[in-house]
């Protein structure tokens, strides 16, 4: 008997789809190129084909409008049956990586993001590009020569105000994932994170030996990565005693809260994947509990845009609103259309970068409605692929974590 295929698997999903179309608006790829095969409904369509065997999985059309997908999940949202659709997506393309090789690039970016030491060294060259200098200039390059320097360029910071938090450690114990990007890149929102969770009452626990997420790995369609991954982060977070595992990045942590059905299969790590997931928390979730606490005035004027994986896989959008919230003097322009995917996806950006620029094009328009110079989004797809809009447009706007923001409030106070 031939083994179950991961669409097999997934048959029950599947099914629930009743074809209704409630999906097509939501989703930004079918808006950007106005083809019904690369909408949820139409690659539903493609993935029942190809279970039925009417289609054979590694078909050129069934590979082109699968791998065109964001998997930015806001068809979830808009779905009155409750399709499981990033779950399907993540089956099919697991199926079809096991026929069709994922592009190159693609294959060079998650086996360097599978082995820790070789992403250090390529994340200090990314920072190196970014602090010379190099970054910027190369970002003027046209079309997608340039953009990906455009996010690299996108990432500096001004060194944050040095503070202590003072409040007394009341709530829970947390350990904070340090995420791959976001300690590569992003180091001064990872050590903000850490100060406002402290100020918030919260004891900060370390999780040494823990890893890549594995969500770059499993939307890929490389599963078995993405579990090897996933195994080595339950037992670091599990050794760190921790009642909360905190992440700062909407992709990981929508990731982490689903270790529970991507082990399912696995009986020996089953129980504890579930358990683990039942921990994780975005950090905006944790202050939102919290208060959070407020701080000093922050006279800024800005724009907030959700990541797709917190409003729509973790659907745990409102909190980042409440941070926002709690912060004095903070003016807030809503973002038409904050819902809707940026284009980043991961590394969708790399190698669909054509689709992905008109997805970004899209945002970049009702970004510039606001005329807000900040952007506010809590991810680092997001922060890059924005902030890659925003260098490029020249009008001198930014992209900022709202954790960020809550830091700054701190800071001014405690001056």
């Amino acid at each position: 008997m031939s083994a179950v295929t991961p669409l097999e698997h997934a048959r029950a999903g599947l099914d629930s789809c009743v074809h209704c179309g409630f999906c097509l608006q939501a989703c930004p790829t079918y808006l950007a190129l106005e083809d019904e095969n690369d909408s949820p409904r139409g690659r539903l369509v493609l993935m029942r084909a190809v279970l039925d065997g009417r289609v054979a999985i590694d078909d050129a059309d069934v590979a082109t409008h699968l791998s065109r997908c964001l998997g930015c999940r806001g068809c979830e949202s808009a779905c009155p049956s409750g399709v499981p659709y990033g779950h399907l997506l993540e089956a099919a393309r697991e199926q079809l990586a096991a026929v069709r090789p994922l592009p190159l690039v693609a294959r060079v970016i998650l086996w360097v993001f599978a082995r820790k030491p070789v992403l250090r060294v390529a994340l200090w060259f990314g920072r190196m590009a970014r602090d010379t200098g190099i970054a910027a200039e190369l970002a003027r390059l046209p079309g997608a020569l340039g953009f990906p320097f455009a996010m690299l360029a996108s990432t500096a910071r001004e060194p944050a105000r040095p503070w202590t938090p003072r409040a007394a450690p009341t709530r829970a114990t947390v350990a904070t994932l340090d995420g791959c990007v976001m300690e590569g890149l992003f180091t001064d929102v990872n050590r903000a994170t850490e100060r406002v969770l402290a100020e918030n009452g919260y004891a900060l626990c370390a999780a040494p030996g823990q890893q890549c997420c594995g969500a770059l790995h499993v939307h890929a369609g490389d599963a078995a990565s993405a579990r090897t991954l996933a195994r080595a982060n339950i037992a670091a977070f599990e050794a760190s005693g921790a009642e909360f595992v905190a992440s700062n990045s909407a992709g990981c942590g929508a990731m982490m809260k689903e270790y529970g059905q991507l082990l399912a299969d696995e009986p020996q790590w089953r129980d504890r994947a579930r358990a683990f997931s039942a921990k994780v928390r975005d950090a905006s979730e944790l202050l939102a509990a919290a208060g959070p606490r407020a701080g000093a005035t922050v006279p800024r004027r800005i724009t907030y845009d959700a990541p797709c994986h917190l409003e729509h896989a973790q659907k745990a959008g409102g909190p980042a609103l409440q941070v926002l919230a709690a912060i004095p003097g903070l003016e807030h322009t809503v973002l038409d259309d904050r819902d809707q995917c940026c284009g980043s996806a991961g590394i969708f950006n790399l190698i669909e970068p054509n689709v992905s620029e008109l997805v970004l094009s899209a945002k970049m328009r009702c970004i510039a409605a606001t005329q807000a110079p900040m952007v506010a989004t809590g991810n680092p797809g997001c922060l890059m692929q924005i902030g890659a809009g925003l260098v490029r447009d020249g009008r001198g706007a930014v992209a900022r974590h709202p954790i960020e923001l809550l830091d700054e409030s701190y800071a001014r106070q405690e001056r």
